[in-house]
């Protein structure tokens, strides 16, 4: 029995002393699945409750912190989030991103449609019906979180992979926007 204690014992300093260390960084372990998909990953933990990242993606408030100046949030299954990140212009303009919600857990996981705007080309916009962000909040303790955003259902070809290496950077540089806006402060 007093192996087993001990045993445990050194497993929870262990996580102790790793995810402050984890904490704040936000890695990029995308990967290919067997079936050939794409799956474009971002990953982060956060020194923060798992309910103040899930404020950050379930209010208006918490989102433009760190997504966008101008949101507009309707937080329900068949609901969308919609962010544009010119402060001066309004929801529905050009360069409006429009996400819409297809399912989400309270304080665990949301899916977000992703509608491509016009920043990207017609080929493509019309294709884009299987794609999907798919966000993770998993409780690492009372006062620790680790958020994964994996995106799925890229189409094929030269524009789908410009398109996959724009999310790519643009989603490490979003969850470093999130990651700050929680860490440098008390939460949304």
């Amino acid at each position: 029995m007093t192996i087993r204690l001990l045993f445990a014992l050194c497993c929870v300093l262990f996580i102790l002393a790793i995810v402050p260390a984890m904490a704040q960084e936000v890695r990029n372990t995308s990967y290919t699945t067997r079936t050939g998909e794409r799956v474009l990953r971002i990953e982060t933990v956060l020194p923060v409750p798992a309910a103040e990242v899930w404020s950050a993606f379930a209010t208006e408030a918490g989102a433009r912190l760190w997504m966008a100046p101008v949101v507009k949030l309707d937080l329900r299954t068949g609901g969308s989030l919609r962010t544009r990140y010119e402060a001066k212009g309004s929801i529905g303009e050009p360069g409006t991103i429009v996400l819409g919600i297809l399912n989400y857990i309270e304080e665990e996981l949301i899916t977000f449609k992703v509608t491509l705007n016009e920043t990207f080309p017609d080929s493509i916009r019309r294709e884009d019906k299987d794609l999907q962000e798919i966000v993770q909040i998993i409780r690492i303790g009372p006062a620790n979180t680790k958020v994964v955003s994996s995106m799925l259902g890229w189409g094929r070809g030269k524009a789908w992979d410009d398109a996959y290496r724009f999310f790519a950077k643009g989603n490490e540089w979003t969850y470093k926007q999130l990651a700050g806006s929680l860490t440098r402060r008390d939460g949304p």
